[in-house]
């Protein structure tokens, strides 16, 4: 069973990453997969949550980094290191590999944790972003098999990982924001 999956996974990463190529996704992808792009536009709207944003969201990243914290360590440095797949760009000699395959394991993928992780602690707890951020979270997901350095499987599990964490984060938030945003007593701290 395992190793049909694998072999389906292959198949959609080989069909992807070698025959939807084109000259815009070659451009593009690297661009929205590129970690220096990821943390500056995270950094810049968590600022701009804490400059403009009223006591809730101001909590809200405080929720969101600990989002990231949780699932870039668990995907990153708890279940690469578990699982141990390795990159389509270290097994694969036809892979059109856009950025540098780096050096650590595959599965899941950390970009696609962090993204839907972020995506679905904002959807879940501002309503309004949830369309702008789930297709966000799935383009940068999806970069990921067209720059050539995960396979389709790492992206879902990323985003199953990230979507629970998410999830989980959100509903948490909502109970500290029922048991202390909502009391009148509990000082504006941030």
């Amino acid at each position: 069973m395992l190793e049909m999956l694998s072999s389906i996974d292959r198949g959609l990463f080989l069909f992807m990453n070698t025959q939807l190529v084109n000259p815009v996704t070659d451009f593009i992808m690297p661009i929205i997969t590129s970690d220096q792009l990821l943390r500056v536009s995270y950094g810049a709207a968590m600022a701009i949550l804490l400059w403009r944003g009223n006591a809730r969201l101001r909590w809200l990243v405080l929720f969101s980094a600990l989002v990231l914290l949780l699932t870039d360590q668990l995907a990153a440095n708890v279940l690469k290191g578990l699982i141990e797949r390795p990159r389509p760009c270290h097994l694969m000699e036809q892979v059109h590999l856009l950025v540098g395959c780096g050096g650590g394991y595959s599965m899941p993928s950390a970009h696609a944790a962090n993204a839907f992780g972020q995506a679905l602690l904002f959807a879940l707890t501002v309503p309004a972003t949830r369309y702008y951020l789930i297709i966000t979270a799935s383009l940068i997901a999806l970069s990921r098999v067209f720059v050539g350095v995960h396979y389709p499987g790492d992206i879902l599990v990323g985003a199953v990982l990230g979507g629970l964490v998410g999830w989980v984060v959100a509903r948490t938030f909502e109970w500290f924001e029922k048991r202390f945003l909502n009391r009148s007593e509990v000082p504006n701290v941030v």
